[in-house]
């Protein structure tokens, strides 16, 4: 018969651990498999490695291959097949099937059923249990991993519908622990707000885990600022007959080869808004302490691939509401920030307590963090396989040396993204009041570093051309240097008179707008105090403005 290989993603929890263990040993006792193995793909003992050269040990040459996941996000895509393919490589000969992901399926519907009704009360309630008649008064938060995946992440919100439908809870509403929204807390509130009096929060996992006991804390806290609500949270589905009948049930498809994949949604096949970079990506096995290969590559390539991975994030020109969503869901899964100076700072607060802050300020005239270090620090933390998000001021391609970091990631086999921001270029303009482009005024827009200014021989900025343009200039990083940069521009013909508006701390509290000609910006810019994080804004546009410039 067809030997069967368990295959877990891995965790840092014991509890779960066993409780992986214990399951593929309740598979094992059922005898309709003749010969069965589990392993992990990373983080835990034993690796899969282990599990197939045991298989194969005992005479095996053709193996089911099984992912215990719940959804097809990642590693039930690519990261459980790059390591099967390795292990083809290991045994030549050695062929397998592949199994489907164990959800959506009934048996984990009616686990998760019986999982919300049994949980318990807090210790100042007299009830311990749910009765049935209860249901109706019920809202259930059901609360997945979260994924990188849109498809991974759709099967969470269908299986907290297939949970409602029928059942008699009052509502059922998807959220997430990590990498997607809504979060905990997020649904939580948005179930108060509906009129919840009772709430069972449902960890839709497998096993227990570093993510579950994160569910459970952040549910505590949430239900400590609100002890007018009854907040329960449910035990994992666990190790239980109804997970090992789907196992078997799994196997059996697989056999038969009738996985019946969803690739119609799959972000590595379908080009999905927002996730283009997914498509085609290469899979690549986790690499596991026990594995000597993948032991090998720890010492010297340092996780090609893995957990471990850097998104370079624009946080946008200041304040914290202005990052896109995407943006702050990463910061959200974040283990490490390293972090600008221009970055929102009031996003740093919401952070966990155990996330680790970088500070990657440059301070103009003041402390410097070099862009070496700051590019040793992105690489390193990854390869520790940490989620790593470079948090940047604007967008991170404006200016941003943004790409630098890119390239050394890339340079390093570190997985990185880039996630675009509100450029300050465009955004102090709008905050003021100012459209940098308008029908029959401007057609055009430069935006210019003024950190060099002209005549440097390091400047690449053609200033005759610029002067010679009629649209709309935007000046960064030109406060030492507007006074030169204005003196230049009229010289090559832009009018003396040309209206200039320098925003300070854009979207700030302390926002403010200094109005000017061209031939007297330097003066009065010096005058007022003008101070870094400032916009120049140049063109007949700034005669536009709508909220008036205020000193």
């Amino acid at each position: 018969m067809t030997g069967l290989v368990v295959v877990g993603h891995g965790t840092r929890s014991a509890a779960g651990v066993e409780q992986f263990a214990a399951l593929v040993e309740r598979v094992r006792r059922r005898g309709d498999i003749g010969d069965v193995e589990g392993g992990f793909i990373e983080l835990s003992r034993p690796p899969l490695t282990d599990a197939v050269g045991a298989l194969v040990a005992r005479g095996h040459r053709a193996l089911v291959a099984l992912p215990l996941v719940l959804t097809g996000a990642g590693h039930g895509k690519g990261d459980i097949p790059a390591a099967m393919a390795r292990e083809q490589q290991r045994h030549p000969g050695l062929s397998y099937r592949y199994g489907r992901p164990l959800g959506p399926h009934p048996l984990l519907h009616e686990a998760l059923e019986q999982r919300i009704d049994a949980a318990p009360a807090g210790a100042d309630r007299a009830d311990t249990e749910l009765a049935g008649a209860d249901r109706a008064g019920t809202w259930v938060a059901l609360i997945g991993r979260g994924s990188t995946d849109p498809d991974a992440n759709a099967e969470v919100a269908k299986v907290a519908r297939l949970l409602w439908e029928g059942r008699g809870y009052a509502g059922v509403e998807p959220g997430f622990i990590s990498l997607a929204q809504p979060s905990v807390p997020a649904v939580l509130e948005r179930l108060r707000r509906l009129g919840a009096r009772r709430i069972v929060v449902a960890p839709y996992f497998l096993f227990a885990g570093v993510l579950p006991d994160r569910i459970v804390a952040q549910s505590a806290e949430f239900a400590a600022a609100h002890p007018d609500l009854d907040v329960r949270v449910a035990e994992v589905i666990g190790d239980c007959d109804a997970l090992a009948d789907l196992v078997l049930e799994r196997y059996a498809e697989a056999l038969g080869g009738d996985i019946r994949m969803n690739c119609d949604t799959c972000a590595y096949r379908v080009l999905m808004p927002g996730f283009a970079d997914k498509v085609g990506r290469p899979q690549r096995p986790h690499d596991h302490p026990d594995d000597p290969v993948g032991h090998h590559h720890h010492r010297h390539d340092h996780h090609d691939h893995g957990h471990g991975s850097v998104a370079v994030v624009g946080g946008g020109p200041g304040p914290d509401d202005l990052i896109t969503v995407r943006g702050k869901a990463l910061l959200d899964a974040a283990d490490v920030v390293v972090v600008d100076r221009l970055a929102p700072q009031g996003l740093l607060a919401g952070l966990r307590p155990d996330v680790l802050v970088v500070d990657a300020a440059k301070v103009p005239r003041g402390p410097s963090m070099a862009q070496e270090a700051i590019n040793e620090a992105l690489v390193s933390h990854a390869r520790a396989g940490r989620r790593v998000v470079r948090l940047k001021g604007g967008d991170p391609y404006v200016f941003g040396r943004g790409h630098e970091e890119v390239q050394a990631c890339v340079a390093a086999g570190v997985p990185v993204t880039v996630v675009p921001g509100v450029s300050s270029a465009l955004a102090a303009p709008a905050l003021a009041g100012v459209p940098v482009t308008h029908r029959g005024v401007a057609h055009d827009v430069t935006v210019v570093s003024g950190h060099l200014p002209p005549g440097h021989p390091d400047s690449l900025v053609d200033w005759a051309a610029l002067a010679r343009a009629r649209g709309t200039v935007v000046l960064l990083m030109a406060v030492d240097t507007i006074a030169k940069i204005a003196t230049v521009l009229i010289e090559h013909g832009r009018a003396p008179e040309s209206p200039v508006l320098a925003v300070q701390d854009a979207g700030l509290p302390d926002q403010r707008s200094v109005p000017a000609r061209l031939d007297e910006i330097g003066a009065v810019a010096a005058r007022e105090g003008v101070g870094p994080p400032a916009v120049f804004v140049l063109g007949p546009v700034v005669a536009l403005a709508t909220t008036g410039p205020t000193g």
